[in-house]
């Protein structure tokens, strides 16, 4: 039956996972519009539950991601590529690291940009901090860094790697359920294997959602403000319609003639509405600030990885940390496939460096120049920020007060709607090719109307979240978040063990990679007062660096063995341990 249906819509995807997965969304849209108050209840009380009893998993859980990943890195194992061994990249690092900021956390570094420092300057998460104070605004840069940072891109890191190595080293479909290969071998294709996968296209779906909701919120804020339009239900609905239109069109296009250069573009007027801020603010202080809150970041990140808020239990961890942990991972299959396409032919090293430290230095500048920004204004200008954001709760348009203190706002808003719009737009049509991707199993072109579909799902799902539940939006999506977030958790400890034991399957067990040994090298004055002495200095001294000759690896480059000092020669001569020099040759020589 599915097969037929497949085949009468004219699709080219897995019927079982393509179907079960609609099946699911329409089941949600269903039961929300029907039974608001019970699914109400049901993600809110989940959450709940998820917080106060698990939220402490959710903190060890991504700080354990990243000790992995770092492992990896240095280990032996950082120098297999991800593809064939003679394979390079594809994308040069400009347009890698736009389309990996665009596909991240672009629209969530625009939401939170003000917003977040300002919440922390106003309300300290520790206790003991005077709200509004110096040590307040240091310790807000700290928190914020620590929130866009190392750990949030581990979360989009590790199923990247774990991707990358199966797609492109085992070449095996690019879906969830291919890490498991090493646990399940065949019955990735059988009934666990789809399961696996309508689970990750459907929790992909609903973070992917959750931010689609947050950059509706902010465009709805930044239209009110520039033309007086309503922030309301209708107004989401309408922007959220407009954004999938154009996104529709972009997944139309592909990876390289649509998503390619939307994420380059944004990338540019990202970076500019940056150096606007930069220059026409108080520019030493920013560039102070950001150096000193990257130094702050390092210095809280050791007890940040694994603070839990256990004594004072003030709430705070809830809807921040555990938050952005568990909305982060259930988007990071989408995520972390996207990066994974564009990334082959890199080697784990370049990898894992490359994802964690190039966006988290950007999240440094960004945060820093934004954050300077804020406390600039409501310590030594005219506030305000404080009152609109935290005391209001206007969060969605706290980067539009920031913007009313600096010159050309009208200006500098729009700007910032069309960037909040452009990381939309790349958002979704990633998010829609990745899911068709998972969907299909392969990553030839599809149907236009296949990969449309993924659109329209996301978006119905963020008005869905947006204006159909019982609860107001941003707690809604956080709910959401929290619960789907669980599973993912779960899923991330099984994607390090396939994945290392995938790695000691194709590379050995051996605990280190075949190299040369060298001899052991002692100073010339060194050698000589032990040779002079009568001391046995051994065949594996040496005073030239030199290596053992056939300890050469396979396939390692010819090096010529270099000549030892006249004093090494006649020690070895003597001793008998360098054969190829005639006795009567030396004593010849001496005479």
């Amino acid at each position: 039956m599915l097969n037929r249906l497949h085949d009468a819509l004219r699709l080219r995807t897995s019927p079982a996972i393509f179907f079960g997965s609609a099946l699911i969304i329409v089941g949600f849209v269903v039961m929300t519009l029907v039974f608001t108050d019970f699914m109400d209840a049901f993600f809110s009380e989940g959450s709940t539950w998820v917080i106060d009893q698990l939220g402490w998993f959710y903190i060890m859980g991504v700080t354990v991601f990243l000790v992995f990943l770092l492992y990896l890195m240095v280990s032996r194992f950082g120098q297999v590529r991800l593809g064939s061994d003679d394979e390079r990249p594809r994308h040069t690092n400009l347009s890698w690291f736009s389309m990996l900021f665009a596909a991240g956390i672009g629209t969530i570094l625009m939401f939170w940009a003000v917003a977040e420092p300002v919440n922390h300057f106003a309300n300290p998460p520790r206790q003991g901090v005077e709200p509004a104070s110096m040590e307040s605004a240091t310790e807000a840069m700290g928190f914020t860094l620590y929130h866009f940072g190392l750990h949030t891109w581990t979360i989009f890191t590790l199923p990247a790697l774990a991707f990358g190595y199966f797609m492109y080293k085992r070449n095996l479909p690019p879906r969830v359920s291919s890490m498991f290969q090493p646990l399940l071998g065949e019955r990735i294709h059988g009934p666990a294997g789809r399961a696996i996968d309508i689970l990750a296209i459907v929790g992909t779906l609903f973070g992917v959602a959750v931010s689609i909701g947050l950059g509706t919120m902010q465009i709805n804020s930044g239209l009110a403000r520039l033309f007086g339009i309503s922030e309301s239900a209708l107004s989401q609905i309408l922007i959220i319609t407009a954004v999938s239109i154009v996104a529709s069109v972009s997944v139309a296009l592909g990876l390289d003639r649509g998503i390619k250069r939307l994420s380059n573009t944004n990338i540019l007027i990202a970076i500019g509405l940056l150096t606007f801020i930069l220059i026409s603010g108080p520019t030493v202080l920013m560039l102070k600030g950001m150096v000193e809150s990257a130094g702050t970041y390092l210095s809280m990140l050791p007890q940040l990885a694994f603070w839990n808020d256990a004594l004072a239990d003030t709430g705070w961890q809830s809807g921040w940390t555990v938050f952005y942990w568990a909305w982060t991972i259930t988007w990071s299959p989408f995520v972390g496939i996207f990066i994974a396409r564009i990334s082959r032919g890199r080697t784990i090293r370049q990898f894992v460096a490359g994802v964690l430290a190039l966006p988290t230095l950007f999240s440094v500048v960004w945060f820093g120049i934004f954050g300077m920004g804020v406390f600039d204004i409501e310590l030594n200008g005219d506030g305000g920020l404080v009152e609109a954001v935290v005391d209001e709760g206007d969060i969605p348009g706290a980067m539009f007060v920031f913007l009313e203190n600096f010159p050309f706002s009208t200006v500098t808003s729009a700007v910032g709607v069309l960037i909040v719009v452009l990381f939309f737009i790349t958002s979704i049509d990633s998010a829609a090719l990745v899911m068709d991707t998972m969907g299909s199993g392969h990553e030839e072109e599809s149907p236009v109307h296949q990969r449309v579909f993924w659109v329209i799902a996301i978006g119905l799902i963020a008005a869905i979240l947006l204006t159909a539940t019982g609860t107001a939006g941003l707690a809604a999506l956080q709910n959401v978040a929290i619960l789907i977030g669980l599973p993912f958790f779960v899923l991330g400890y099984v994607m390090i063990y396939s994945l290392l034991r995938a790695l000691r399957e194709d590379a050995g067990e051996v605990g280190v990679l075949p190299t040369r040994q060298w001899r052991r090298v002692l100073p010339p004055e060194e050698f000589q007062r032990r040779t002079s002495t009568g001391d046995d200095v051994g065949e594996e001294i040496v005073v030239a660096p030199d290596y053992v000759h056939g300890s050469e690896p396979q396939n390692a480059p010819t090096m010529e063995h270099p000549e030892q000092p006249e004093y090494v020669r006649e020690y070895r001569t003597r001793t008998g341990t360098l054969k190829r020099i005639e006795v009567t040759k030396v004593r010849d020589e001496h005479e």
